[in-house]
């Protein structure tokens, strides 16, 4: 008799061969992918790539062709969403109605007694620093207060899995730190955290792993240092009194990726010996800077959606 073996169950969510078809475009095909519990994932990929129907599809908000979206190894239903938060990147809150009697009402409708709800409102105003906003209808707020409001109405029954639809788009640096120690805070706390994002420096800065899609279907997905330190070498040269590159540009086996502010970020083939490269800049002017580099996520990006 063969023993028993217990399979390990995935704690987080998982997206299963989703497909979804609008007439004749295909938003998702055969999409899959994991976003484990107690950490930040970014959710990246270009317009029209389908992140906002995958985030709608765990939230049962629009109707599949087929696959499966699971949470801790079982499928989503009802019972499981009550316990999601879900931030719309479009206004997903009533314009004519109080902040704080708005987002109370919001627990209650995910079973927070009154007083619970009530406190838990009262607390996340706080935390994101619009509590002097409570009584302000939400339309007459400013779009980076209306975003915090919005998380807020995202949090206030303690998810267990929050997933955000370009939380950080269009605010300054001072709500983009907000929101971001809020993200990370909560993953740290054990919840599961996915949120989109064309800001790909702060994707870097703020996630741990990120998943990037295009017409529907998965094309790179990884922690983010293993995605960094993958793939060809990459050199910065930065030689005095040329801003634009110039002497890197007839090197052979090499492809300029970026030049900014006179650093040439160069990809070098394999094989390519790196003290031919010095040895060019030197002969171009004094050499500032010279060293090996992380691939940077907009690099990761654009060479996924290239394959």
């Amino acid at each position: 008799m063969r023993p028993v073996v217990a399979l390990e169950v995935m704690e987080g969510l998982e997206i299963i061969g989703l497909r979804r078809r609008f007439g004749t475009v295909v938003a998702l095909d055969d999409l899959s992918f994991q976003v484990p519990s107690g950490q930040v994932t970014g959710f990246l990929g270009p317009n029209g790539a389908g992140k906002t129907t995958t985030m709608r599809a765990v939230f049962g908000l629009t109707d599949l062709d087929g696959g499966t979206v699971r949470w801790r190894g079982a499928p989503v239903g009802i019972p499981e969403r009550r316990t999601f938060g879900y931030m719309p990147e479009e206004r997903g809150l009533y314009p004519n109605m109080p902040v704080g009697k708005q987002i109370e009402y919001l627990g209650r409708l995910h079973g927070l007694s009154r007083a619970v709800a009530a406190s838990a409102t009262a607390r996340w105003l706080e935390r994101l620093d619009v509590s002097d906003r409570a009584n302000t209808k939400v339309g007459a707020l400013s779009h980076g207060n209306q975003q915090r409001v919005q998380l807020a109405a995202a949090l206030v029954h303690d998810p267990q899995l929050l997933v955000l639809d370009e939380p950080l788009a269009g605010l300054d640096p001072t709500g983009v730190d907000a929101i971001g120690a809020v993200l990370v805070e909560r993953a740290r706390a054990g919840c599961c955290v996915i949120f989109s994002s064309h800001q790909l420096d702060l994707v870097e800065h703020l996630c741990e792993s990120v998943v990037i899609i295009d017409h529907g279907h998965r094309v790179a997905e990884g922690s983010v240092d293993e995605l960094a330190t993958a793939g060809a070498r990459r050199l910065a040269v930065r030689v005095e009194g040329d801003h634009d590159g110039a002497w890197a540009k007839a090197i052979a086996g090499t492809t300029i990726s970026e030049v900014r502010g006179g650093q040439v970020r160069l990809v070098l083939d394999d094989g390519v010996d790196s003290d031919t490269i010095l040895e060019a800049a030197r002969r171009a002017g004094r050499v500032s800077e010279y060293v090996f580099q992380r691939r940077k996520l907009s690099e990761v990006f654009r060479e996924a959606l290239a394959r």
